[in-house]
């Protein structure tokens, strides 16, 4: 049953002219307080509850509010052996604008990589990157309307589905209602707004 389920995923992915890999490896770049590496345990817990198996770790950097944080998450079919750390991954989530480096973006991200980016700007800040697809989402705002202040892990992760389609709509909702603490309808109020908010751009070139 899950593999069917995940062939339907697939099925989708590619339907709405993703490029398919069996391992999905996603990247989270945030700042402390942002939510960005329990959004990676979100979004793993959802692909969890779709049959698959997720591998998510995270890494600091001063243990203050506002530092860089990164989140790593791996998605696979099968138990997933490997234990180190992912460089090259398919899939990006930029919580925080100021964290863009478009250099170290290409250097990294693989070129049939999707990026997922907060902000307000329009897609012609994106000159460079444009070769990637690309979401564009004012995830902070969407939070604070709905009284959440700066955490803005679901805006990103409503985002995330209309970007990728690889996760049910409700399976995002059943996992945000089972792992966060406090003013859960918010937090599934602003999953819906940030995916109807989601400017998508198909890559160029």
């Amino acid at each position: 049953m899950h593999s069917k389920r995940w062939q339907e995923r697939v099925a989708e992915a590619k339907n709405n002219k993703e490029e398919w890999q069996s391992v999905i490896e996603i990247k989270f770049l945030g700042r402390g307080g942002q939510g960005a590496v329990v959004a990676s345990e979100i979004l793993g817990k959802s692909f969890f509850l779709e049959g698959k198996y997720p591998q998510s770790f995270s890494i600091f950097g001063n243990e203050r509010r506002g530092a860089p944080v990164f989140g790593f998450l791996r998605v696979d079919e099968e138990p997933i052996l490997l234990k180190c750390q992912i460089r090259h991954p398919g899939q990006m989530m930029v919580f925080d604008f100021s964290l863009v480096n478009e250099a170290s973006i290409i250097r990294e991200l693989r070129p049939d990589g999707l990026l997922l980016v907060n902000t307000k700007r329009g897609i012609e800040s994106f000159r460079e990157l444009k070769r990637f697809k690309i979401g564009l989402i004012d995830a902070g705002s969407i939070a604070r309307s709905a009284g959440l202040g700066d955490a803005f892990n679901t805006a990103m992760l409503g985002a995330y589905v209309r970007l990728t389609h690889l996760v049910r709509m409700d399976t995002l909702i059943d996992a945000v209602r089972t792992m966060v603490p406090a003013r859960v309808e918010e937090n599934v109020r602003t999953v819906h707004e940030a995916y109807e908010q989601t400017r998508v751009f198909e890559r160029e070139g």
